[in-house]
């Protein structure tokens, strides 16, 4: 059984028991969140159920396990021959949700 959900602008492909990294959620470490937008839903086999655009009815619940910075990404802008340099370090916050139950309709 397996889903494709749609969180933080990006869709990600999860099955029961799989840990993602998803955009920073507004919820506690150790609480229950959510997901209503399933685009694809399988439940194993040959069923596979695509909405349009969502599959109406189905939710995907997850744990928040941790609230997190990313690795640092160092971004360096210049312009040749201008003398103008300037770095620029940015980490990403996120989630990491461990995937307990889909449910489908």
């Amino acid at each position: 059984m397996y889903a494709i959900i749609e969180t933080g602008g990006k869709q990600l492909k999860v099955a029961e028991g799989d840990v993602i990294k998803t955009d920073l959620l507004e919820s506690e470490v150790g609480s229950d969140v959510t997901f209503d937008r399933v685009v694809l839903a399988s439940s194993g086999g040959d069923s596979v159920t695509v909405g349009s655009p969502l599959v109406s009815g189905a939710s995907v619940t997850g744990t928040v396990l941790r609230q997190d910075k990313d690795k640092k990404i160092l971004v360096f802008k210049y312009k040749p021959k201008k003398r103008v340099r300037k770095l620029i370090g940015h980490r990403q916050r996120f989630a990491q949700v461990k995937i307990t139950k889909i449910q489908l309709p």
